[in-house]
């Protein structure tokens, strides 16, 4: 293996990881995380990582902070939820498409062969940059030994980033690389393109061929890597992510969503046009599914099998339409257009966690109850639609709410019948 070259660790990082590991020491660790601490250091040797490796990434630091940042970021929850329309128009935005189209202009020459390689267009993987890291300018400040360590003490998560510091350290292991170099998101994210460190020991390449695999400081590798991830998700080069499309006056609600999927010309066939009311001018024989976002009054998609792949890269149907929508912008001259605003019932984390808890209850969905409004969480939204002869497109609207507080487990959604007057006695 060729020598790790050095990489420059910016000043101002310096400065705030030593004194988090400073302030650390200051604080008397409790006797429970001291033997947390050891054994978690005994499992990851039991794993294989080396001795040498751990004493690197903990030494004499302990990590002990009483009220862990990182812990906090886990727990913290936005009060409202986004609609897709406010969500899609922060992350794709003009200026965000402008700057994306002079790295596209850039990058696409110079990695034709990777995307001849891979199979993946270069706009594609600009778009997941530019929402990622802002284009390289976001990477993460935190240090992912303290945080994962303190994310898998008496954590919700605690399993997962317990393997994920594990991935950690089998990379520090394998390049010998710097307890300093490993910067990255609360979460653990790491790089250009926030690989999770179990994603990099699987997918990461070493494009630039220098024998370290560096998605810190290499856009080589880390572009690269990204690629080869896409890739074997099965990224199919030639087909698109999907589109917005309009849907005809009469159309079934029912068969939006992920588990219904038709051909084009079977959609086409059902009334569905192009946002602009035209024909979908695409391959006949593409299978794709329509969702509803902001259900029937927001914007509805027609979505194709690379947009699930997105969705494996992040589980968010918001996510995935920010890629999608903008990789169509930066590889076409098309002018940015801000999405209207429509008026919504403004929906919290606590209206959709009172929607999973019901249908937990009444339908023993086995939701997990977090808060977020997943494709399992919308699938029980349009049961509890289906039962309560209301509109079904998934979306727990201001309507659904009320009925949920209505329900009657005697009589269901059914309203109770009133009460009989009493006739008053006539007086003889």
């Amino acid at each position: 293996m060729k020598m790790l070259k050095k990489i420059s660790i910016g000043l101002i990082a310096s400065v705030l990881i030593f004194t988090r590991v400073a302030l650390a020491q200051n604080v008397e660790p409790t006797k429970e995380w001291l033997s947390f601490l050891e054994n978690l250091k005994k499992e990851m040797l039991a794993k294989g990582i080396s001795e040498k490796t751990i004493e690197k990434a903990y030494g004499r630091n302990t990590y002990f902070h009483p009220n862990p940042e990182v812990v906090a970021q886990d727990k913290k929850q936005a009060e409202f939820i986004l609609t897709t329309r406010e969500y899609l128009n922060r992350l794709v935005n003009e200026e965000r498409v402008q700057k994306a189209r002079r790295h596209y202009k850039n990058l696409k020459k110079k990695y034709a062969e990777l995307e001849n390689e891979y199979q993946v267009p270069i706009n594609y993987l600009v778009a997941f940059w530019a929402v990622e890291t802002n284009f390289g300018q976001n990477k993460g400040k935190y240090h992912l030994i303290d945080g994962l360590t303190n994310l898998s003490y008496r954590n919700r998560r605690s399993k997962f980033f317990k393997n994920e510091l594990y991935h950690v350290l089998k990379i520090m292991d394998k390049f010998d690389l710097e307890n300093e170099k490993m910067l990255g998101s609360w979460a653990g994210a790491m790089g250009h393109f926030q690989f999770m460190p179990s994603t990099y020991n699987a997918y990461a390449k070493d494009f630039d061929g220098d024998g370290i695999i560096d998605i810190w400081d290499s856009f080589d590798d880390a572009i690269g890597s990204a690629a080869n991830y896409l890739h074997d998700l099965g990224w199919k080069k030639d087909e698109p992510w999907g589109l917005a499309v309009r849907l005809p006056w009469d159309f079934d609600y029912s068969l939006t969503g992920y588990h219904t999927r038709k051909t084009l010309r079977e959609w086409s066939f059902l009334g569905l046009k192009d946002k602009s009311g035209k024909r979908i001018a695409l391959n006949q024989d593409l299978k794709g599914s329509v969702i509803i976002p902001d259900g029937r009054k927001g914007q509805a998609y027609l979505v194709f099998q690379n947009f699930r792949r997105i969705m494996i890269w992040n589980r968010s149907e918001n996510y995935a339409l920010a890629i999608g929508l903008l990789a169509d912008y930066i590889a076409s001259n098309s002018a940015y257009r801000m999405l209207a605003y429509e008026h919504h019932y403004a929906l919290t984390n606590e209206d959709i966690l009172k929607v999973q808890k019901f249908a937990n209850k009444v339908y023993r969905a086995g939701l997990k109850e977090d808060g977020k409004l997943g494709p399992k969480t919308k699938d029980a939204v349009r049961k509890i639609q289906q039962d309560s002869k209301m509109q079904v497109d998934g979306y727990p609207s201001y309507q659904l709410l009320k009925k949920l507080e209505k329900y009657d487990a005697k009589i269901g959604f059914h309203v109770p019948a009133p009460e009989k007057k009493k006739l008053k006695s006539v007086q003889k």
